[in-house]
């Protein structure tokens, strides 16, 4: 039998159920790397939305705001609607538009920050249609602090790239304030705003906010998983391998057997 293990055929499936082995066992120690991540995430976004709302007309800790993520905050200033921008792929009672992003400049400071103020409509997106949902002079808002979302490394479509000889483009996929602070010339804060709902609006533009899940998601169910099939994959493989050998030698005796019984029927003859 250890000469029948020592064969080519039988040490790479060894060696292959190995690496399969390792590669679960290392599969459910990143799910549980991706759960403590999880956690992590969670403990962030609630020690933000139980946090006071921050004013940023009376406090602008610019450095700090990106690792505020969606604590709520009141701004007041005015729009530069030269700039505003519009957030393709966008949905409202199954309705498809765009959202509205608009920069605001910081009364009492020269900071501006893009405001989400909400969804309009595909046929109310060109710039004459948009003149309805200006608001001028000052305004106040209240909202919540949201990270840039630039393109994923992997999947989505992209934004045109920059070209100096093409206007900026109205419409955009992503938002990428590092792009957008480079398109515009302003001074952009590295964050956005999403503008919260004030009572039912009758009109657009609609604003709206995340629906923010706080749960640990399915990744101890899944390193259970892998760690089960690692388990499966170790204790029953060297029952298979026996069971294997076992068979193997039953059917090269009654081969052998079979070979004699035929030499004597010939003798015999």
């Amino acid at each position: 039998m250890i000469r029948k293990l020592l064969t080519l055929r039988w040490i790479l499936t060894t060696l292959l159920v190995l690496a399969a082995v390792i590669v679960m066992i290392r599969l459910g120690f990143w799910q549980l790397e991706r759960l403590e991540w999880r956690r992590e995430l969670n403990q962030r976004i609630l020690s933000q939305l139980n946090s006071p709302p921050l004013d940023l007309n009376q406090n602008l800790p610019v450095s700090e705001l990106f690792d505020m993520e969606y604590r709520t905050v009141q701004v007041s200033g005015e729009y530069d609607f030269e700039h505003e921008f519009l957030w393709r792929n966008q949905v409202w009672d199954n309705q498809p538009g765009y959202h509205l992003l608009t920069p605001m400049r910081i009364e009492g400071t020269d900071w501006f920050v893009y405001v989400d103020r909400g969804w309009i409509p595909l046929g109310e997106a060109d710039a004459k249609s948009r003149l309805q949902y200006r608001q001028s002079g000052q305004v106040s808002l209240m909202g919540m602090i949201r990270r840039p979302l630039p393109k994923p490394a992997i999947g989505g479509m992209a934004d045109p790239p920059p070209n100096p000889n093409q206007p900026v483009p109205q419409a955009w996929n992503w938002i990428d304030l590092e792009r957008w602070r480079t398109e515009t010339g302003l001074n952009l804060l590295p964050v956005w705003i999403q503008q919260a709902p004030q009572g039912s609006a009758l009109n657009p533009p609609y604003p709206s906010l995340p629906e923010i899940e706080i749960t640990e998601g399915p990744h101890f169910g899944y390193a259970l998983q892998w760690f089960a099939f690692a388990a499966i994959l170790a204790v029953g493989y060297p029952f298979f391998v026996r069971k294997q050998l076992k068979t193997n030698t039953i059917h090269t005796s009654m081969d052998e057997e079979e070979t004699v019984h035929s030499g004597e029927e010939i003798y015999e003859h």
